[in-house]
């Protein structure tokens, strides 16, 4: 069975740093790709990171480059977030994703994968 525990938010001030983690058990997702998402209240969700092939391949929002860093710890099967410079445009649910069969068009695309985290919040205050 296949989870996906994430772990690492909370409340934080503008230009502060917080760093997610994703837990995988079940499946290593090596070949695949593993990514972050985020919903903010009233919105609808979002790509933020993802990456692909044990994180030799990175993508990223737009809104997030430069200030957020993905990356994978193999050893721990751990996918995580690194979150600098957060802004209050930051604040939102975050979930990890996970799926084995992404080509790089789907990448983006939330529903292209196939298991989700429960989620952890973010709030960015001034």
């Amino acid at each position: 069975q296949v989870q996906l525990v994430e772990s690492g938010g909370g409340s934080v001030q503008v230009g502060d740093s917080l760093r997610l983690a994703c837990a995988i058990s079940g499946r290593t997702f090596s070949n695949g790709a593993v990514g972050w998402f985020r919903q903010a209240p009233g919105k609808e969700r979002e790509f933020v990171a993802t990456c692909r092939w044990n994180c030799r391949t990175l993508y990223y929002a737009d809104s997030v480059k430069g200030r957020f860093t993905i990356s994978r710890d193999n050893a721990k099967n751990t996918v995580y977030l690194q979150m600098n410079s957060l802004k209050p445009d930051d604040t939102a649910d975050y979930y990890c994703a996970a799926g084995n069969s992404l080509i790089t068009s789907t990448l983006r695309n939330g529903d292209a994968y196939d298991y989700w985290g429960q989620g952890t919040q973010v709030t960015v205050s001034l």
